[in-house]
């Protein structure tokens, strides 16, 4: 009993979850309280208004022991949760168009400020795709370039802005969707492209951040001509501990992109998923939405460490990993004061101002081209 109890207590901190709604309900209490996760996940449909957001993230953490990852995607343009509070940010290419490091570093400032105002202490972003012919359509304005130092020097300022603002970021998507012509949302794209060109190209940014991303999220693409299989590098002990650990040296938390996605359940039911992804040397399980898949997922992980002691000692591993970064991070030992209505309408007025000035070097680039 003594061993199965410690396990329930450690499998939760291998899991940041997702929900419905705009307030705590008693369910939601109630799977919390149980699995006690890493971290949570917000998204559009849980983001009302400023307070109501701090509010909730608050009542999150108040049913969880350890401190938490209070996470939201917002890269600005077609990411942006937090566009019916302060407003649209610019995108990603936007910013990336003025050629100005300046405001790239602001780019990631000005939102790690929305993110610290509202409650989050971590954000999934900037994606470090290189922005391909062949994912265009898919990528769009998420990807600034197809040169891997742009992509490398727009990254790192916005990662040194969001820094400077108390929020932690991540890179993505190792090892790169920069070829995929099909939404890993829905799809399993097969990127044939070989090694030396991926190395070369797509990783670049991941080896020249490996020090300074908290966080790298791992796609869930196949890349046959490394793995020689239509594993998603999302399951792959290959792509996260063979290459992104020991290759590139990265030392920072590795997650996964959301379970629930089409592209990685093309390849395994999300519990199966879940389970591979910690044994491929993952530290932290996304799945963003729905209940019945966390606790299958949790279920899962526990019953596989109760059968399997090699699993149980990865599970340990990345379990530890968890806990030392939470301990000596700064951004999760201060959380920032509820946010005010003056202070809401300031950012709102700010960000605006960003994008004015975006918005202007862009048109005084193209004046001098």
């Amino acid at each position: 009993m003594r061993k199965k109890t410690s396990i329930c207590a450690e499998i939760g901190q291998l899991l940041i979850v997702g929900f419905d709604g705009t307030e705590m309900s008693p369910p939601l209490q109630s799977l919390l309280t149980r699995l006690q996760p890493a971290g949570v996940i917000l998204f559009a449909r849980n983001i009302a208004g400023g307070e109501q957001t701090y509010r909730l993230l608050n009542e999150c953490q108040s049913c969880v022991s350890k401190r938490l990852f209070t996470c939201v995607d917002m890269e600005g343009g077609r990411v942006d949760r937090f566009r019916k509070v302060t407003g649209p940010a610019p995108s990603a290419a936007d910013v990336f168009a003025t050629e100005n490091r300046r405001l790239y570093r602001k780019h990631g400032k000005i939102i790690g400020d929305s993110c610290r105002t509202l409650g989050f202490n971590t954000d999934f972003a900037p994606v470090v795709d290189l922005a391909f012919e062949a994912s265009r359509s898919v990528m769009s304005s998420r990807a600034v370039s197809a040169n891997p130092k742009e992509v490398t020097s727009y990254a790192r300022e916005f990662l040194a802005g969001l820094r400077s603002a108390g929020v932690l970021g991540a890179i993505k998507h190792f090892p790169g969707l920069g070829e995929a012509n099909l939404d890993t949302h829905h799809e399993l794209p097969d990127i044939a492209k070989p090694w030396k060109n991926l190395w070369d190209a797509d990783m670049a940014p991941y080896r020249a951040l490996r020090r300074e991303s908290p966080f790298v999220l791992v796609s869930h693409a196949a890349y046959p001509a490394v793995t020689r299989d239509r594993t998603p590098a999302s399951l792959s002990k290959k792509w996260i501990t063979d290459i992104l650990r020991k290759k590139i040296g990265y030392r920072g938390l590795v997650v996964s992109d959301d379970l629930e996605m089409g592209g990685v359940l093309k390849a395994a039911p999300i519990e199966q998923a879940a389970v591979e992804h910690i044994r491929a040397g993952g530290d932290l399980c996304l799945i963003c939405h729905v209940e019945e898949n966390i606790v299958r997922s949790y279920e899962a992980l526990m019953k596989e460490a109760e059968r399997d002691s090699k699993f149980a000692r990865r599970v340990k591993e990345s379990v530890a990993r968890v806990l030392a970064f939470k301990k000596n991070s700064k951004a999760l030992k201060r959380p920032a004061p509820a946010p005010t209505t003056a202070k809401l309408e300031k950012l709102s007025r700010q960000l605006w101002e960003f994008s004015e000035q975006v918005r202007l070097a862009t048109i005084k680039r193209r004046g001098l081209a």
